[in-house]
């Protein structure tokens, strides 16, 4: 299909395309939007013409995007959402430089638990006007900084330096260094003789490789969907994990936590966002909240404070 010539897509269009890939059918999109089916067609080829690309595989069960189609979902997210910024900041700067308007943050189930909270509390009393709406999403594969990517967060909290590249387009600045230990039912005498439970979760490839060189791990004989799920099988004495710290906040006294020296791994947290949301008046609120407030929650879940 070639590319044509003809004005860039509109607001509108834009907003028929993610209506479309988040329904999976145009005629539930068009419910979605209170536009008849036909006009949603008329705009997606109207936009596939302009861009010049088939961006939906239409069949009997809907509509799926085809790998051009993802691409363009993506990029008109973000572009909505830059509009809707462009709104609420430049009514902010009209009102003696108020910040406000939704931010929408995303994470990982521990650091939703512990790190979040206190930033969260923080930014309502400094900053009323922002609406956070927060989801958590498993750090796999993608992870946090793929839903930044794809436009549905604003900010991710995420591992960085693991085995998936970040998303071209987007930023990461670290926020903690945090470290893994053997985690064990109390008062077990030969922890490491354990079975081994894991589950699936984004590292770096300084605990890749601390781990290849353990031969004392054996392959993980149960796995499970969480780090929560891990403690609930460990504290029940069905084996030993070696887990992050922020997983093992709160955890109960029938689970044991072994340091494991000085050559213990570790993982990096940060944030993630997107060039130009990087520069907005609600993200750069919430990272000065983050960098004042991590070091100080981590200081309590390690007991230093």
């Amino acid at each position: 299909m070639a590319r044509t010539t003809d004005a860039d897509l509109t607001p509108q269009e834009l907003r028929v395309l993610v209506a479309v890939a988040d329904a999976g059918a145009f005629s539930a999109a068009a419910g979605a939007l209170a536009l008849t089916q036909s006009a949603v067609s008329h705009s997606v080829r109207g936009s596939e013409r302009k861009i010049g690309a088939v961006l939906f595989d239409r069949g009997r069960t809907g509509a799926r995007p085809t790998p051009a189609g993802d691409k363009a979902v993506a990029h008109a997210r973000r572009v909505l959402r830059l509009l809707d910024v462009l709104t609420a900041e430049a009514g902010g700067a009209a009102r003696s430089d108020t910040v406000e308007g939704p931010l929408r943050i995303v994470a990982f189930r521990s650091a939703a638990l512990h790190l979040l909270p206190p930033v969260l509390q923080r930014l309502r009393v400094r900053h009323p006007g922002i609406e956070p709406r927060v989801r958590i999403v498993r750090e796999v594969g993608r992870g946090t900084a793929g839903e930044v990517a794809d436009g549905k967060a604003d900010l991710a909290i995420a591992t960085l330096g693991g085995s998936v590249p970040l998303p071209p387009g987007l930023v990461a600045n670290r926020l903690l260094e945090e470290p893994y230990a053997l985690v064990h039912p109390t008062g077990h005498t030969a922890p490491r003789s354990l079975p081994l439970v894991d589950w699936a979760e984004n590292c770096g490839s300084y605990t890749r490789d601390w781990w290849a060189a353990q031969d004392w791990i054996p392959k993980a004989t149960v796995e499970a969907e969480d780090d929560g799920a891990v403690l609930s099988l460990v504290s029940a004495g069905h084996g030993m994990a070696i887990m992050p710290a922020l997983s093992l906040a709160g955890a109960a006294n029938t689970v044991g936590i072994t340091d494991l020296g000085l050559e213990r791994p570790t993982r990096q947290v940060g944030y993630v966002t997107t060039s130009e949301l990087a520069g907005t008046a609600v993200v750069r609120a919430l990272v000065r909240e983050l960098r004042a407030t991590v070091p100080h929650a981590m200081s309590l879940l390690s007991g230093e404070a």
